[in-house]
């Protein structure tokens, strides 16, 4: 298992991908999340225990509600939890193929 050195993956979303997702959450989008977008919303569950029983509609009132700097600092929590889960749990591409069989 790989541990977590501080840095990024790859395959960690962007800053600008959690911003969109959460703008998408405070407009009250929510009959079209990615994939990856339901994962940023899963992360931000995770990151901070204020929504993580919420419904996406009230992650939106919550987040709308947070000042520029609450919301700088909780994107760059939620692509570290991100980065290490990323690190931790390292997604397959589409392609590949798991050499374990069940």
């Amino acid at each position: 298992m790989k541990r977590y050195t501080g840095q990024f993956s790859q395959d960690a979303p962007t800053e600008l991908a959690i911003v969109d997702t959460f703008t998408k959450l405070i407009f009250g989008e929510a009959n079209d999340y990615s994939g990856q977008e339901l994962m940023i919303i899963e992360a931000l569950r995770r990151t901070d225990s204020n929504v993580s029983l919420d419904s996406q509609k009230d992650m939106g009132v919550y987040l709308r509600a947070l000042g520029v700097r609450e919301m700088i600092g909780l994107v760059a929590r939620v692509q570290a939890s991100m980065a290490r889960s990323v690190t931790l749990f390292p997604m397959h591409s589409a392609g590949a193929q798991s050499a374990r069989r069940w």
